[in-house]
């Protein structure tokens, strides 16, 4: 596995805590700035070329350094393979048949997506892990 010499850029629905949690996730393992982040939730918000801001809010969206646009289960593998901890993950998710069924888990959690993050939004309220979605 080639690590990427470019920045990748994570497009993210900010407005989701769940969302929030996991990109602060990232970014605190991103130690090597190989990633930038765009809260696509806020207005103003600068897409690439076919992306939709309705279609960034609906599903995770990662541009790689060589140009590609992804979305799903291999935009969070081109995260992992960009972050040291998770590279093994990254591995993984490439033997024969995983892609698929991450995919596959990705679209099931999608419709629910809502309600897991109004479930995390009340575990934070109640002394759960905080979000860790600082600035960069």
């Amino acid at each position: 596995m080639q690590p990427e010499t470019s920045e990748s850029i994570v497009y993210f629905d900010g407005s989701c805590p769940l969302c929030r949690a996991e990109i602060g996730h990232y970014r605190r393992h991103d130690e090597s700035g190989a990633l930038r982040f765009v809260d696509v939730s806020r207005a103003g918000a600068a897409l690439p070329p076919g992306l939709g801001r309705q279609q960034a809010m609906a599903r995770f969206h990662v541009l790689a350094g060589d140009g590609r646009l992804l979305s799903g289960a291999e935009a969070f593998a081109a995260v992992w393979r960009r972050l040291p901890r998770w590279r093994w993950v990254a591995r993984a998710a490439a033997l024969p048949g995983a892609m698929a069924a991450l995919e596959l888990g990705y679209r099931l959690v999608l419709p629910v997506r809502p309600v897991v993050a109004r479930f995390f939004l009340r575990l934070r309220q109640f002394g759960g892990p905080a979000d860790g979605a600082g600035r960069r």
